[in-house]
């Protein structure tokens, strides 16, 4: 019934697993599946390499495996039928987004936008754009959670902010196999026969997390979206660009408090009710802090800081973490004056990305255009919150180009909506860590202009 080949690693061991995992023995094993005790002995020690796919049939119907643990064993046979292989059980048990470790905190209304627009046959190329460490990758997880379970839609969980797994790993696994089928897709115009055939006409849903690169979709992208007619794909980004026919969905931070709390209120209801900024630091002082009672005024220190690093929620569990060395009330005085020392924490959150929050959020500052820059500059200089006509005024540029150029800058979370009067104007808001690194950006200018005045001066004395 066998016939062997050069050997290709990892079949005997997932084979002994499966069996292991299914509580047989080789000799139960081969009653149920009419195949040889010796065979299977042969295959778990790695004699051969090879069945026939009608073996593994057999062995996987006896063990009772899931498709996707008969794709293993198929694809650790010959990872290059593949194809063949993913065409005849691909589904939502075969392809699944990464499962959070924490619930989810506020973001209702957005989650509910995302699933609406993921489920309608209208949408099926959506951007969700927003600053780093504001939660599109959370947010992003949970409403294609939800599409998953519901629909049994298949997810293909891109993330391109990170290395490709090896070519090794990807064979011997179905869903990394076809994650890195997306991959090459995306980056060099690859596999787009491969992609297409396994799709076809299933309802499919890609992600490509934290795609940043340009263009962000590219034309082998769009050629697989207009072959496949049920496929979906959601982008997350930083980058507010708006690819053909696509629609762009910008992520603000988490709503955050005004410091000034009512006279006659109680600090605590006022400041947890529809906060979700607030709940969710408070929910980190308690994991770094147990031993701090959450009392009306720390529940007020912690709203202060929440709106110094703007509802942020990766600053938000940076700052959390300097708990351990300083009282809240002093984590509140660092967050007034110096809030970019704690948006990386004592230890940096994800070391493994190559660059910290602060570097990120420095980084899309720096990359505004001079035009972009000055009018962030003039925004920072007026008094909050601020409307569209104010902006026009004092950058001394006409209505609507002003408000083209603060849409720009919304949709890249630069500034954020203040919370108005009904019926009153939209008011704005420069994000306070924005703000600093403007700071930080023009004080970096002043030293390197100084410095060149200086050089031109010790220059213009040696002659």
């Amino acid at each position: 019934m066998m016939n062997s080949q050069a050997p290709t690693p990892g079949l005997d061991a997932l084979l002994q697993n499966a069996r292991r995992r299914s509580g047989l023995t080789q000799e139960q094993l081969a009653g149920l599946s009419t195949v040889s005790v010796r065979a299977i002995r042969d295959l778990e020690q790695g004699r051969v390499q090879h069945p026939r796919k009608e073996t593994l049939r057999l062995l996987a119907g006896a063990m009772r495996l899931s498709d996707a643990r008969r794709i293993e064993l198929e694809l650790a046979v010959d990872a290059h039928s593949v194809g063949r292989v993913f065409q005849d059980s691909y589904g939502a048990e075969l392809a699944a987004p990464p499962t959070p470790l924490r619930p989810l905190v506020g973001r209702v209304p957005e989650l509910e936008a995302l699933a609406f627009r993921l489920s309608t046959e209208h949408e099926r190329l959506l951007t969700l754009v927003g600053l780093p460490g504001v939660g599109k990758s959370r947010l992003a997880q949970e409403a294609t959670l939800r599409i998953h379970a519901r629909d049994q839609v298949p997810v293909l969980w891109v993330p391109m902010d990170r290395p490709a797994e090896s070519e090794d790993t990807a064979a011997r696994s179905p869903q990394s196999t076809m994650v890195g089928w997306v991959r090459s897709l995306v980056q060099g115009g690859e596999k787009y026969d491969e992609l297409a055939a396994v799709i076809g006409s299933k309802p499919t849903l890609i992600v490509l997390d934290g795609h940043d690169a340009s263009p962000v979709v590219s034309p082998p992208v769009l050629n697989l979206l207009r072959s496949c007619e049920r496929l979906k794909i959601l982008i997350t980004s930083r980058r507010p660009v708006q690819p053909p026919g696509g629609r762009l969905l910008p992520l603000a931070p988490l709503p955050v408090p005004v410091p000034a709390v009512p006279a006659g209120t109680l600090p605590g209801d006022s400041l947890v009710t529809d906060r979700p900024a607030v709940e969710l630091m408070l929910s980190y002082v308690s994991h770094m802090r147990p031993d701090v009672l959450p009392t009306d005024a720390l529940t007020t220190t912690m709203a202060d800081i929440c709106h110094a690093l703007d509802g942020i929620p990766q600053a938000l569990e940076a700052a959390a973490s300097w708990l351990l060395l300083y009282s809240p009330e002093q984590l509140l005085d660092v967050a007034r004056t110096t809030p970019l020392v704690l948006v990386d924490g004592v230890t940096p959150a994800d070391s493994a990305s190559g660059a910290t929050l602060g570097d990120q959020l420095g980084a899309v500052v720096t990359g505004l255009n001079p035009h972009a820059t000055a009018l962030l500059h003039t925004l920072a200089a007026l008094p909050e919150p601020w409307t569209v006509d104010d902006a026009a005024r004092a950058a001394g540029t006409a209505l609507a180009e002003t408000a083209r150029d603060v849409h720009a800058l919304l949709l890249r979370g630069l500034i954020r909506q203040h919370p108005s009067e009904p019926g009153g104007p939209v008011g704005f808001t420069v994000l306070n860590l924005v703000r600093e690194l403007l700071g930080a950006r023009r004080d970096g200018a002043a030293e390197i202009n100084e410095g060149n005045d200086i050089n031109e001066a010790v220059e213009a004395l040696a002659f």
